[in-house]
């Protein structure tokens, strides 16, 4: 076991179960010669669940790779009207490691009531030693270089292809919004999370929301109840 220190994290971590010190990791002065201590850290991604939904008692939900990987898939069946914007490969990848700090930190969620300034702070501290001490010595740093050039490009959220990217992002939420209601057969509300359909920047990745938008109103109107913002397309 090793103690990681380095990585001063201020403010414990909510969303995790273990702490960045109890990771069994290489030491920072000793760079692994392969990936391999990479690839290990990467299961907590597929183990690791969303944290939002617990809070509605959905314990079993999605994980965060689960959620990546649709991000990902979607971001290659970018709307035709935006496929000569983007590149599209890139936005793939970027969505792929998007949340990759969150094998380490967890899903912070704002019902954690971090300062959006620590959240950054903790993931941007993570990726530099994912991407520095964990495979900054494979195949000459260049790896490792590209996969936090991909963050950086998503945190800072200012080209074409990371607003793409930022869109997708809370379209795969609304999916999974709808698609949990539906399971419960209309025994939970979820319509709180409606709220991200405002974020949505590009025009044609409003219309995905808005789609499923269609989707919930006309379940809810088939269950027969009431939910909470069902009028939401009107909105974006």
């Amino acid at each position: 076991m090793v103690n990681t220190h380095n990585l001063n994290f201020h403010i414990p971590l909510t969303n995790h179960p273990i702490a960045l010190k109890d990771l069994s990791l290489p030491p920072p002065s000793s760079p692994p010669r392969t990936p391999i201590p990479f690839f290990h850290l990467l299961t907590r991604l597929k183990t690791t669940k969303r944290a939002g939904w617990e809070r509605f008692s959905i314990y079993a939900g999605e994980s965060i790779s689960d959620h990546m990987y649709r991000m990902s898939i979607m971001t290659m069946l970018a709307p035709p009207a935006l496929t000569a914007q983007l590149n599209i490969p890139h936005c793939t990848r970027m969505a792929l490691v998007h949340d990759m700090a969150e094998s380490v930190v967890g899903d912070i969620t704002p019902a954690d009531d971090v300062p959006k300034e620590e959240k950054a702070r903790r993931e941007a501290e993570t990726m530099e030693y994912l991407c520095g001490n964990l495979v900054g010595a494979y195949g000459g740093g260049d790896a490792g270089k590209g996969i936090m050039e991909l963050f950086q490009e998503y945190e800072e959220g200012t080209t074409r292809d990371s607003v793409f990217v930022h869109d997708v992002d809370k379209v795969e939420l609304l999916l999974q919004m709808v698609e949990y209601e539906r399971e419960s057969k209309g025994e939970k509300d979820l319509g709180e999370f409606t709220w991200v359909a405002k974020k949505i920047q590009l025009e044609e990745v409003k219309e995905w929301a808005r789609d499923i938008l269609k989707e919930r109103e006309e379940f809810w109107r088939e269950v027969g109840k009431e939910a909470l913002n069902l009028d939401m397309r009107k909105h974006i």
